[in-house]
């Protein structure tokens, strides 16, 4: 019994130890692409019609010297001051683009390859709100809430980076607000790292900054891990005149851009799906077309992000299946371009983590993950139609995102997995079950994934536990990581950005 005990002891100890990456069940970059909501003739139809847009309609309010580099490279101005854009410009442009891009991390193992079908989930939004699960009281975020959250991001395996989710209201300046943005956010996690730039001229202060953290220029432009979030569009139709004088800003300074088109359908884009995302496409090809005319091969998410309306009030709808069809079918439009792709996933309309929430976010993440998007932005933790953040959602996510990876990846049809000599050991003079046979101890931990926070007890087992309740525990987890988090910026560097630059947290 003895030898039987540190036999099972020792392969629970084996089971135990971290897997090397290839063999996670789930992990960064797996391929999606199963679900492809457009047939191929609706996708080429989505695709020229964006061409008819951007050639009859074109885009209003570009700035002067995005004006000049789009004429310059094609694109007519009328007299009505809208930029049309050629086929041919378009075509010539995607010609130029970027593909295949790697998005930095600090450390290698938090790459993100955007080649084509592969997914990774992440943070996004401007929640306005901190939401408390237990209180149910919604309060304004502050600082260290953004540092909290990139703190617990570090931690969780299957969120694979960190774009700003939250606007610290406790920082009244601008600069200010943009400069403790980033710095919370990189002294959280060495995962790649999304922000954005209140004003132009805030850019040239925030790379500074950044060149700290990065060991100086040459260290930052070889490895930029932070790309810029830039609202270049005011749907529909319409250049957002500062934001593109930003990303210009932020292409010279090497640092990547997502292309975001954040239209609503059936109130700043159009109603029907199809259309809202002929609208989304169109702008984002214009947008190809802007970084491209400043500097060709810039690495740029194709970001279309329309989102979905409830057309009773006008409200937000990100959680519905809407949403979800929205998401699939922009994914599959990054896919017949060949661009690294980003949209929305995971967001709730309900106000608190409970179960309108469960399935909204397992829903649309679920979706997105099938469809190959590469970048799921506000995938954990968004409530209230983005007006809300909550931590212990975000680690509640963590686990609804590593259920749909594990979706995502599909099923393992292999010599192996279909042999039948596993099936004859056991029913031909063994036991009768597969409990325990060597084939199953090889899979438990390759082949499966376990939720961390999610109870999977059995009724007697949850009483003899006291009852744990799924929002304590996720509570606990959160006060667990945050105990023992590091600071991911040296202590030197720590202390000289505190001497250059006014931070709150």
């Amino acid at each position: 019994m003895s030898r039987r005990a540190g036999g099972r002891a020792a392969r629970v100890a084996l089971r135990a130890a971290p897997l090397a990456e290839d063999l996670r069940p789930v992990r960064p970059g797996l391929k999606g692409g199963q679900y492809r909501p457009l047939t191929d003739d609706e996708v080429q139809r989505i695709h020229q019609a964006a061409l008819d847009a951007l050639e009859t309609i074109g885009l209003s309010q570009a700035p002067p010297s995005g004006v000049a580099a789009m004429t310059a490279a094609g694109a007519t101005q009328g007299d009505d001051g809208r930029l049309r854009f050629p086929r041919a410009l378009v075509e010539d442009m995607l010609a130029k683009a970027a593909r295949g891009i790697t998005l930095f991390g600090r450390e290698d193992k938090h790459n993100l390859d955007l080649t084509p079908d592969r997914v990774h989930f992440g943070t996004a939004g401007a929640a306005v709100h901190m939401v408390d699960p237990f209180t149910k009281a919604y309060r304004d975020p502050t600082a260290r809430d953004l540092h909290d959250a990139a703190r617990i991001t570090q931690h969780l395996d299957n969120v694979h980076f960190f774009q700003r989710p939250l606007v610290c209201r406790d920082i009244a300046d601008n600069l200010e607000l943009d400069l403790n943005t980033v710095y919370a956010c990189v002294a959280g996690t060495t995962k790649h790292i999304g922000t954005s730039f209140s004003d132009p001229e805030y850019v040239a202060p925030s790379v500074e900054l950044i060149h700290m953290l990065a060991g100086g220029e040459a260290a930052w432009r070889a490895r930029p891990f932070i790309s810029n979030s830039n609202c270049f569009v005011v749907p529909p139709m319409k250049f957002a005149e500062e934001s593109c004088v930003t990303m210009e800003h932020c292409i010279r300074a090497g640092m990547p851009v997502l292309l975001l088109s954040a239209g609503q359908a059936g109130a700043t884009a159009p109603a029907p799906i199809a259309l809202a995302i002929v609208q989304a496409v169109a702008e984002c090809l214009a947008g190809v077309v802007y970084v491209n005319a400043v500097k060709p091969g810039h690495p740029a998410v194709f970001g279309t992000w329309p989102f979905v309306s409830d057309l009773r009030t006008g409200a937000m709808s990100g959680g519905s299946a809407e949403q979800a069809l929205l998401t699939a079918g922009c994914a599959q439009m990054h896919r017949f371009y060949g661009l690294p792709g980003g949209a929305a996933g995971g967001i709730s309309d309900s106000k608190l983590p409970d179960m309108q929430a469960g399935w909204e976010q397992g829903i649309t993440n679920v979706l997105a993950g099938l469809s190959g998007l590469n970048m799921v932005y506000e995938s954990v933790g968004m409530h209230a139609s983005l007006l809300g953040f909550c931590l212990e959602s975000l680690i509640l996510g963590d686990d609804i995102v590593g259920q749909a990876m594990r979706c995502v990846r599909g099923i393992d049809v292999t010599e192996d997995t279909v042999s039948l000599d596993a099936m004859r050991e056991v029913c031909l003079g063994g036991p009768g079950h597969y409990l325990g046979t060597d084939q199953t101890l090889a899979l438990m931990q390759t082949e499966y994934t376990y939720p961390v926070v999610g109870n999977r007890m059995s009724p007697k087992e949850w009483e003899e536990a006291e009852k744990p309740d799924l929002m304590r525990t996720a509570r606990a987890r959160k006060e667990a990581i945050l105990a023992e988090a590091a600071c991911q910026v040296s202590p030197e560097i720590d202390a000289a950005v505190r001497a250059r630059f006014p931070i709150h947290f």
